[in-house]
């Protein structure tokens, strides 16, 4: 499964505001796209004043919608977000577990 992780910073006086827009978005991504899978963390300490949060979005089939995740966020949580948004994306391991046993082996 691929998976999507974004990482961003709010104010501490802005996480309570911010944590239930970023809710309200995953749940709607969720229903909007069938088999999205949404998380929502945080970092355990502050940093200058600010929450790093993290939305965690995975795909049952295929790639997350990064396109449409990015569009909606900019307009629901930027007005929250100090910085940038930060994205990652990895695969899990099993895919790739499976995809390596299955390769032809150099020179073979």
């Amino acid at each position: 499964m691929r998976r999507l992780y974004v990482y961003y910073q709010v104010a501490e006086s802005d996480l309570g505001a911010a944590r239930t827009a970023a809710l309200s978005l995953q749940a709607e991504l969720v229903q909007a796209h069938p088999g999205l899978s949404a998380e929502l963390l945080r970092r355990p300490e502050l940093r200058d004043g600010r929450v790093t949060l993290m939305e965690v979005y995975g795909q049952r089939d295929g790639a997350p919608p990064g396109q449409a995740i990015e569009a909606a966020a900019r307009q629901r949580l930027g007005r929250w977000i100090v910085g940038a948004r930060h994205v990652e994306v990895f695969d899990g391991l099993e895919d790739n577990l499976a995809a390596t046993a299955c390769a032809p082996s150099p020179g073979a």
